[in-house]
């Protein structure tokens, strides 16, 4: 991660009173870095995904970390709805890669694996079991998108 010391834009708390999730922005990097916690279930993430969307058009953010390596549960029912209403916005907001840190909880695998398979044809994105190894991965990203911008030729 840069140097720059990122801003925390949420510690949201889930309908028991416990941590859910943390948005922290790196603007230096184009970061936003989702760090979820608990026993997550598919309302708690669309709840948690539609409060950190609040930033959406006013951060300049292409990259997210979205690290979920501190919880468990089931979210699957949440897939529908992060397909088909939270990708297109994200997409259309210029998000260009994600790093997911996956969960080390068995009923957390099948949304994850469904969750990857549906965003892969539409912007890069890997799974990791580290959050270093996941921003190392993220800072590739960018580097490769800096790089092929300034290959473009400018417009006349």
């Amino acid at each position: 991660m840069s140097s720059t010391r990122p801003t925390q834009l949420l510690a949201l708390e889930d309908g028991h009173g416990a941590p859910l999730a943390e948005y922290l922005y790196y603007p230096a990097d184009k970061l936003l870095y989702v760090r979820w916690h608990g026993h997550l279930t598919g309302a708690e993430v669309v709840r948690g995904v539609q409060q950190g969307g609040q930033w959406r058009n006013q951060l300049d953010y292409s990259y997210i970390l979205n690290d979920k390596s501190d919880t468990g549960g089931d979210w699957s029912e949440a897939l529908p709805w992060l397909q088909y209403e939270w990708l297109p916005l994200a997409v259309s907001a210029g998000v260009k890669a994600m790093a997911y840190v996956f969960s080390p909880d068995r009923e957390n695998q099948f949304a994850t694996q469904t969750f990857v398979a549906a965003l892969r044809p539409h912007m890069a994105i890997e799974l990791f079991e580290n959050v270093d190894v996941a921003l190392a991965w993220l800072h590739q990203q960018k580097r490769l998108s800096d790089s092929a911008s300034a290959a473009l030729p400018a417009a006349q």
